[in-house]
């Protein structure tokens, strides 16, 4: 027995039987409160019936009834208000800051078996699976899993719409400077996610935007800023870019990121960082304004064109500086796009509904995830394996969200696909 899973038969009314106190007194819960997460008592304005008197307060949960001491709960006055104390076993009376006592109820004869065998098998597979109730998924009817995929889109695109709040008040609410970084975050994937960022933090976009007419100038500044133009060099192209970004540091005072953050080991060549950083001198080229231009495209189909954009010629015979090879068209890929989108630019319209209170823009971000795609990462792979194949990314954002936060963390107890299981 535990105390998580005490919280969890109380949350959902799950006890059997008529209750009582150690004192004799029945208890009937018309409502047990709100799950507290944080410090304090477990849950949160409850309402009980004790006895014939109606009772407005806090409930504390603990396997033991000494375990109220063993938290030192006896000495803080947040403890106070509680009104019934839940206890698996009763080995001690408790007393309250203020000195006076808590009803006791004792549930070790209320535990449904059922109950407690359907949670006890699933913690079990958790410590041996990826994926806790894989072997039961069929168990979960249609209605139900979709109704769960949709609350887990929500849930992510809230997070996701938090992590777009950091980059806003790093960039001190400039939406467009929000967007040019988020984006340049992408264009790296997972390995150069962070240099990428960090390179366009490195970059201001009122700078780009006084030399996009030239885009040699743009890519050798940019490929400058990530320190990728140290040389020496044998093709006269990179020395050309060299040169012009020598010019350019000097004027508007620039100063390198570390060149050997970038990474390269590994990396299928259509991924190398010089590549890409070519590319996205192309799309800022293209459009400077990108966040403006996105905002009043209203269909995945508009979106991608603006992202439709090439590394310069150089980069059709090579990956790297001064390594050519056979000569093939360097365009920005559909897969690095939708994931852009998917990673990106849906927060950030998400976070800009919310911002301004526009539910327009919020349904569109949703609606978005819906006409894109679904990922292929080792996450949605695993799911497949289960026989869990979703249809667009919001379904795969879904399946992300839930293992991430879910699956991963053996939070099973939080989990509306665990509740029918354990409750069945």
């Amino acid at each position: 027995m535990n105390e998580a899973f005490l919280q969890y038969l109380w949350q959902h009314r799950l006890f059997e039987g008529d209750m009582s106190t150690t004192d004799g007194l029945s208890v009937i819960v018309e409502n047990p409160g709100s799950l507290n997460r944080d410090a304090g008592p477990d849950f949160f304005d409850a309402r009980l019936r004790i006895g014939d008197i109606k009772w407005a307060g806090n409930v504390e949960i603990h396997v033991r009834a000494s375990d109220w001491k063993a938290h030192h709960h006896s000495d803080d006055k947040n403890y106070n208000n509680v009104i019934l104390h839940v206890v698996y076993i009763n080995d001690t009376e408790i007393v309250l800051e203020n000195g006076k006592t808590v009803p006791t109820l004792v549930v070790e004869s209320h535990v449904p078996d059922k109950v407690w065998d359907n949670y006890d098998k699933l913690i079990n597979a958790a410590s041996n699976k990826e994926i806790a109730c894989s072997s039961r998924l069929d168990e979960i009817p249609e209605f139900l899993f979709q109704l769960s995929q949709d609350r887990l889109i929500v849930e992510r695109m809230e997070r996701k719409a938090d992590d777009v709040q950091r980059i806003m008040h790093e960039s001190k609410d400039n939406w467009e400077q929000a967007c040019y970084w988020l984006v340049a975050r992408y264009f790296g994937g997972k390995v150069n996610s962070f240099q990428f960022e960090l390179l366009a933090k490195k970059t201001p976009l009122n700078i780009i935007a006084k030399i996009k007419d030239n885009p040699f100038r743009v890519e050798a500044l940019l490929l400058g800023q990530a320190g990728l133009l140290e040389g020496p060099f044998v093709d006269d192209y990179p020395k050309a870019l060299k040169k012009e970004y020598d010019y350019l540091s000097i004027a508007y005072h620039l100063s390198p990121m570390p060149g050997h953050l970038w990474k390269f080991f590994r990396l299928r060549p259509a991924s190398f960082p010089t590549l890409r950083i070519s590319q996205l001198a192309g799309l800022m080229v293209k459009s400077s304004n990108l966040f403006s231009h996105l905002l009043e495209s209203d269909d995945v189909d508009s979106l991608r064109k603006l992202f439709t954009v090439s590394a310069s010629d150089y980069w059709n015979t090579h990956y790297s500086f001064d390594k050519e090879v056979p000569f093939r068209p360097k365009s920005l890929g559909k897969t690095i796009v939708d994931t852009i989108l998917i990673n990106a630019w849906v927060p950030l319209l998400f976070r800009y509904g919310v911002t301004h209170g526009d539910q327009t823009c919020k349904d569109k971000a949703f609606s978005l995830l819906q006409q894109l795609p679904s990922e292929s990462n080792r996450i949605v792979k695993l799911w497949e394996s289960e026989g869990i194949k979703p249809h667009n990314a919001a379904e795969s954002q879904s399946l992300i969200q839930r293992y991430n936060e879910y699956c991963s963390r053996k939070r099973c107890l939080e989990c509306q696909l665990a509740y029918r299981l354990i409750k069945s």
